[in-house]
């Protein structure tokens, strides 16, 4: 009996250990394979790229005429006459205005009279003179009578020299009257209308006339650009209309068919720019471009030999300093700082912080840490015209 108790007793104590061995296994994942930890994550890469890359500069810039004439009346008087179509191309020497002239060719009329008059004063005088001298060589006359002959005749002499100036005077007065233009160039919009007194003090040009071809272009240049610009040209011992080739690129986004050199630089910096204006010289037949139209000016400043080149994208801007994701030969994560140089369409010059042989981390960025083991792939660029799916739609 006790046998049986003991044997039964037994048993009962193995099955409950086994059920309790099977829970323990249920409970902890027995049978499954033993946890190792989040995978890697995966992310993109590419190598850095070493090529030499050509170094651009852009600036925004102004037009304005080679030559600008302010056009204005000399002498005062009413506007009767307007020779020329606005906006059009004008001669030198074209009568461009004409005043009243009428007022002037009286007061020509009235100097020569007043010169005619002299100049008989003066023929009297110098008779008189002739008269007086052989008798005041035997003291027939006094000595007084020859000094005030003399005199007479020396006054007369200058009243004529005074009333030919004022004849001269009256003559240019009269030209006036014809406004001309002073350069070949475009002519601009009158300013002042058919019966209009002109000529008065302060009183604003009548137009402006611009010679275009060529035309000039102004760019502001940092004092930086202005130093690295002089300095290469004193290296390759040219002056500075001797630089860079110079493309300009219109409004509508033409660029412009002729190229353009360096013309001068203004001889200050301005204070409150840091900017120095640079005017530059383009070909400009046909007349297309006019003065006050704004255009880009793009330079080949020079050519950065075997520059490290990666994707912008690969970039990472913190607080105003540069940061890339490397990918070592073991797959681990290296944030290094950098140092950036010229953009080159979607690639970033990399001056500092990169080696030839580097991999850097495209796609993934935000899910990686330095030292952090990741799987990478090559970097797959989206096709063009390819766009990202709208907020809370999936791709089925």
């Amino acid at each position: 009996m006790n046998r049986y108790h003991d044997v039964r007793s037994s048993s009962l104590a193995a099955f409950l250990l086994a059920v309790i061995c099977l829970s323990a296994c249920l409970m902890s994942g027995c049978g499954e394979q033993k946890a190792t930890g989040p995978a890697a994550p995966a992310v993109e890469v590419v190598n850095v790229v070493q090529k030499d890359v050509p170094i651009v500069r852009e600036w925004v810039g102004t037009t304005d005429g080679l030559v600008n004439a302010k056009i204005n009346a000399q002498v005062q008087g009413y506007l009767i006459r307007q020779n020329y179509k606005e906006g059009s191309a004008v001669k030198k020497g074209q009568i461009l205005f004409e005043i009243d002239p009428r007022p002037f060719q009286a007061a020509l009329e009235q100097a020569k009279g007043q010169m005619a008059i002299n100049e008989g004063q003066l023929y009297t005088a110098k008779a008189n003179l002739q008269k007086i001298r052989p008798l005041a060589a035997v003291n027939a006359v006094s000595k007084k009578d020859l000094d005030d002959a003399i005199g007479r005749e020396a006054s007369a002499r200058a009243a004529v020299q005074a009333a030919k100036a004022a004849v001269q005077k009256a003559e240019i007065d009269l030209s006036f009257t014809k406004i001309t233009s002073p350069i070949d160039g475009i002519a601009g919009i009158s300013k002042a209308q058919l019966g209009d007194l002109v000529g008065t003090p302060g009183g604003p040009e009548l137009t402006t006339v611009s010679t275009v071809d060529p035309i000039k272009v102004f760019i502001p240049l940092s004092e930086q650009e202005y130093m690295h610009f002089t300095r290469t040209a004193e290296a390759k011992g040219k002056s500075d209309r001797e630089g860079p080739s110079l493309e300009l690129i219109l409004a509508d986004g033409r660029v412009f068919p002729h190229k353009g050199k360096v013309y001068f630089a203004d001889r200050q910096v301005d204070e409150r720019t840091g900017t120095i204006k640079v005017a530059t010289l383009f070909p400009n037949p046909g007349n297309l471009l006019r003065p006050g139209q704004f255009a880009k000016v793009k330079a080949l400043i020079e050519t950065q030999e075997g520059a490290l080149l990666v994707p912008q994208r690969a970039v990472t801007e913190l607080q105003g300093r540069f940061q890339v994701a490397v990918v070592g030969p073991d797959n681990k994560v290296d944030l290094r700082w950098v140092k950036v140089g010229e953009r080159f369409g979607p690639l970033w010059v990399i001056d500092e912080g990169l080696k030839p042989e580097d991999r850097v981390i495209v796609e993934g960025i935000q899910k990686v840490k330095a030292g952090m083991p990741v799987t990478p792939k090559p970097y797959q660029e989206a096709p063009a015209g390819a766009q990202a799916l709208p907020t809370g739609k999936q791709e089925r």
